[in-house]
């Protein structure tokens, strides 16, 4: 759960860092694994998370099917859903990724459909976008997994593990 607190009693980020203070910059969908950025510095927050800047954020997805050629091409050029037309992705098939853990719980497995990942960069940031953009050319996501946001990446983390990193901003003029 990307928040500190749950009224369900499901585990949150409380269950792993403790330190007073800190937010998260951006969310993620209870069934979503990945990166989350926590700060104490608004004017940060303010820069990963709202959609005027455009962090690039990077996700791999497991979908359910063997994915095409010309899905792949329908997410790289804009995929219409409900609330209007998403941006580009940068989409591209890739292989099972090494670095992955097992989850818990796994994901619905059969026996008769394959699964393939996907590797997609996307600027946006609209409710369950990736999700909703792989449904729509045919092939639902199964695992989500975000791994980057602009230069942060969970490159040599685990589950539950987080590194510190001190960033220093240039003061913004207010107009």
């Amino acid at each position: 759960m990307c928040q500190f607190t749950d009224k369900d009693k499901r585990q949150t980020l409380a269950d792993f860092f403790t330190r007073d203070g800190f937010y998260p910059a951006g969310r993620l969908d209870y069934d979503s694994e990945g990166l989350v950025i926590l700060t104490d510095d608004g004017q940060l927050q303010h820069l990963i998370s709202h959609p005027d800047k455009k962090q690039i954020k990077t996700y791999y997805a497991q979908v359910e099917g063997a994915i095409d050629q010309s899905a792949v091409s329908q997410l790289q050029r804009g995929v219409q859903l409900k609330d209007g037309v998403t941006k580009p992705a940068k989409a591209t098939c890739v292989v099972t990724p090494g670095w992955l853990w097992n989850r818990n719980p796994p994901i619905r497995q059969r026996d008769s459909i394959p699964t393939s990942w996907l590797k997609l960069a996307i600027t946006e940031g609209k409710n369950r976008q990736v999700r909703r953009m792989t449904a729509a050319v045919g092939f639902p996501t199964l695992r989500l997994i975000r791994y980057s946001i602009g230069s942060w990446s969970l490159q040599g983390l685990l589950p539950g593990e987080y590194r510190e990193d001190v960033i220093y901003l240039p003061r913004m003029s207010r107009r």
